[in-house]
């Protein structure tokens, strides 16, 4: 079965922070976790900008694993904004850059 990764950068809304990262540890995962297809989900916080420009100070990778990404795509696009995706006003939309990636190559390690 295709795996994929999807990439979300974000930032909270100037001075709602806690209630930013409350929402998305604590409802927003969970939520994203329901849809099938869907695997695991793990948040970073920037630790350092390695080039020029702006990057969003919080970045989330979501594990996805399905035969049909265009449903799961769907389905997280139909419930966004629902009782079952609920969509926090502390987070900054206008901000927000997402992308999925399927897996090309091996994982390579350190030996």
């Amino acid at each position: 079965m295709p795996r994929y990764k999807m990439v979300v950068m974000s930032s909270p809304v100037a001075g709602r922070d806690a209630e930013y990262h409350d929402w998305y540890q604590n409802t927003h995962l969970g939520q994203v976790l329901a849809i099938p297809g869907m695997r695991s989900a793990q948040r970073f916080r920037l630790d350092r900008n390695l080039v020029e420009g702006e990057t969003p100070p919080y970045l989330a990778i979501y594990d996805i694993e399905t035969d049909d990404l265009d449903g799961v795509m769907r389905d997280i696009q139909g419930k966004a904004g629902s009782a079952s995706l609920l969509i926090s006003e502390a987070i900054d939309l206008t901000g927000v850059s997402a992308a999925i990636y399927e897996e090309f190559g091996p994982v390579v390690t350190s030996k």
